[in-house]
């Protein structure tokens, strides 16, 4: 139990005088620093279990001139965020990689244009270490934001801007293979004798939805355009545009959806329609949203990323590049990782 009078906070001195050590080396043992031999990085780490010693977050910051936060910053309005599983599980893997390394997640909501100047005085103020952002839109301001503070960032989702840049265009990023995905999704459909398929897009300022749609198009060279309709990631957005490419193409057997939010969107307009999945018309959605994807009628085959596991990613590249020295502080190498078909009686 930690030896302390009641209301009385143990102090660092305290804590350096239970282990034997002096107070600078229980200072840099507790503060995460380098250079303290491992038999006496034990007893302070015991002193301090002993004596109950929480750092005082002030002083420990002017020694390490950190915050222990990190800013996470998603560029929807809220509804969108509490509506759309994707948001939960990215920002489940980030907290999980956090909370792991004592450091505090300090979630940033984009509503509106009027809040990125609400973000820029706040990242300005030195509240948090670094920034993880993701779900930009192509004209978003947020990379300019973050360059003028000069805030360490990380981005969910290859920027625009890197497009044709060479490399990562200087930032780093964590995506999934959307366009790789986009093309198994559509080949599945064709070996199914689908010739009719069509593609309900994501908004198309944002890359992902891009990547998908050239995915599709890689494998149907010559699609009729009519095919095509472009969605908002939503449930109304995907029904909304299967309504309209029912009225331009009332043949067409097969559909892949850019997430699985707007094929549930689609299906439900299918259905409204007489229209048997996967008998008249084979789905086919991305992401492997659990919820979303298995309690579908019928059950969506998709393309699976690893969403929770992206979000831990983002957070270790940043927390990889806050742990070095301030001017060595190179852009880490960004990260594209795998999709899987997830076959299930949707197609």
């Amino acid at each position: 139990m930690p030896e302390q009078l009641p209301g009385q906070r143990p102090t660092l001195e305290a804590v350096a005088e239970r282990a034997g050590v002096s107070r600078a080396t229980a200072s840099r043992v507790v503060n995460g620093g380098e250079g303290v031999r491992a038999h006496l990085v034990e007893k302070v780490r015991e002193a301090v279990r002993e004596l109950g010693y929480v750092p005082n977050p002030a002083a420990r910051a002017l020694v390490t001139r950190r915050t222990g936060a990190v800013a996470v910053i998603i560029a929807e309005p809220e509804i969108r965020i509490f509506s759309d599983p994707f948001f939960s599980r990215q920002i489940r893997g980030i907290s999980k990689e956090l909370t792991a390394h004592d450091t505090q997640l300090v979630l940033l909501l984009v509503e509106d244009r009027g809040d990125y100047d609400r973000i820029e005085r706040y990242l300005a103020g030195g509240h948090v270490d670094g920034a993880l952002a993701f779900s930009l839109h192509t004209d978003d301001p947020l990379p300019a934001i973050a360059r003028r503070v000069g805030m360490p960032t990380v981005y969910g989702g290859r920027p625009g801007w890197t497009a044709g840049s060479g490399g990562h265009g200087g930032v780093a990023y964590v995506d999934a293979d959307n366009r790789g995905g986009a093309r198994e999704a559509v080949r599945l459909l064709l070996d199914q004798g689908r010739r009719r398929i069509a593609h309900i897009a994501g908004p198309l300022d944002q890359t992902s939805a891009v990547d998908r749609l050239d995915g599709y198009r890689d494998v149907l060279l010559d699609a009729d355009p009519a095919l095509i309709a472009e969605g908002d990631f939503t449930a109304a957005g995907g029904a909304e545009a299967m309504a309209a490419l029912l009225e331009r193409c009332p043949d067409l057997d097969a559909v892949f959806a850019a997430n699985d939010l707007m094929a549930t969107g689609a299906l439900r307009v299918l259905r409204e329609r007489g229209l048997a999945v996967p008998g008249d018309v084979a789905l086919v959605g991305f992401d492997d949203a659990e919820l979303v994807a298995e309690s579908a009628d019928p059950p969506l085959t998709t393309v699976r990323q690893d969403i929770e596991g992206m979000g831990r990613l983002m957070a270790q590249l940043l927390l990889r590049t806050l742990d070095k020295a301030q001017g060595d502080r190179a852009v880490p190498a960004s990260v594209i990782t795998p999709t899987a078909l997830v076959r299930r009686d949707s197609a």
